[in-house]
């Protein structure tokens, strides 16, 4: 992670934790800890699920992650799918951290977590960091890498990885739809749309699943750790929460819902968070086509895909606001969230002719 796109604070008082515990716990996991004193922590701002903390032992740092307080989806935040996922992953492409450690007691900090090894690199936020400069040659290559590496790691065959038990078998598609109508209604609050068309649309028009593939869950630039020293190259990759294996076309429209340009509508631009309006950078029409060629995958409908993928990020927004709004988290990031929701439903719905 990189201090200059996602800063690092002192730690929120409601997402502390026993740094004593977690070190005892830690130390006959890594050597090099033996005899060391308890780590300073401080936490990332970024990121609006997992919670992701930096250990500095002064000679070494370590990252910590570990589920937020307060109510959460079922299926979300956990931490052994991450861990498995990159431990198995790890043999097969050079983009995945260090796990150092897994902890299921609860006892420890009153949660799941892991400890792994800190990547170094460029995180890129909403804006570039303060001393990093992207011509637009760079942020075309910039672009175009992020999404020939998720064309890449949807081709890794799951079978040799060890990751076929992470997905339920043929229906992704279908479970997805149901499983995002059921959480947004859940977590729906009522200065939101009800956005039931919209549901009823994509239950109307959804595909048969294309095929089975690793998918990361959430794949946008501020989750990849980055070389930006000459032609931009990803060095890390961050944030395995959410990786399965299901339809991989899914994963690119789930992905493409957070690649906002600069010549999107001024309201759509609101809910950008990662700097993908540079000048030079892909469009998502010119991302597909480069998508689709390097996949050989042909979609029947990409709009299904597009629409779902706005939904799928509006109930993500939707949830932490209402947790949020709730009083469970105090995080003056997610003040805005319920706005970003009703944008992006809106948008979906008019891109479904549901409007």
């Amino acid at each position: 992670m990189s201090e200059s796109a996602s800063p690092l604070r002192e730690v929120r008082p409601e997402d502390t934790f026993d740094v004593a515990a977690v070190h005892a716990w830690l130390v006959p996991r890594v050597p090099a800890l033996d005899g060391k004193p308890v780590p300073s922590v401080r936490q990332f701002s970024g990121g609006a699920s997992n919670l992701t903390y930096l250990l500095d032992y002064g000679d070494l740092e370590l990252v910590l992650r570990r589920p937020p307080h307060g109510h959460k989806a079922a299926s979300a935040h956990d931490m052994g799918r991450e861990v498995r996922v990159q431990q198995r992953l790890r043999p097969h492409v050079d983009v995945v951290a260090q796990i150092h450690g897994f902890c299921e007691d609860h006892s420890v900090i009153g949660s799941d977590f892991y400890v792994m090894e800190r990547l170094r690199g460029t995180v890129l936020g909403r804006e570039l960091p303060e001393g990093v400069d992207l011509s637009a040659q760079q942020a075309r290559a910039l672009g175009e890498t992020a999404y020939d590496t998720l064309a890449d790691l949807h081709s890794i065959d799951v079978d040799s990885a060890g990751l076929a038990d992470l997905g339920r078998g043929p229906g992704y598609v279908r479970r997805q739809v149901q499983g995002w109508s059921r959480r947004y209604r859940d977590a729906r609050t009522d200065d939101v749309p009800p956005a039931e068309e919209l549901m009823a649309w994509l239950a109307e028009h959804q595909p048969q699943d294309v095929r089975a593939s690793l998918l990361h869950g959430d794949w946008k630039l501020d989750n990849l750790v980055l070389d930006l020293s000459g032609t931009p190259r990803i060095t890390g990759v961050l944030d395995w929460e959410m990786a399965t294996v299901g339809d991989p076309l899914m994963d690119l429209g789930a992905s493409l819902a957070y690649w906002v340009t600069a010549d999107d509508d001024e309201e759509f631009g609101t809910v950008s968070m990662q700097p993908s309006t540079l000048p030079g950078m892909p469009t998502r029409e010119e991302l597909v086509e480069r998508y689709l060629a390097r996949t050989g995958l042909r979609p029947a409908n990409w709009t299904f895909y597009e629409v779902f993928g706005l939904f799928r990020l509006a109930v993500i927004l939707q949830q932490i606001w209402a947790r949020y709004r709730s009083g469970n988290s105090t995080n003056p990031r997610f003040a805005t969230f319920g706005s970003a929701t009703a944008v992006l439903i809106e948008r979906a719905e008019a891109l479904a002719g549901c409007r």
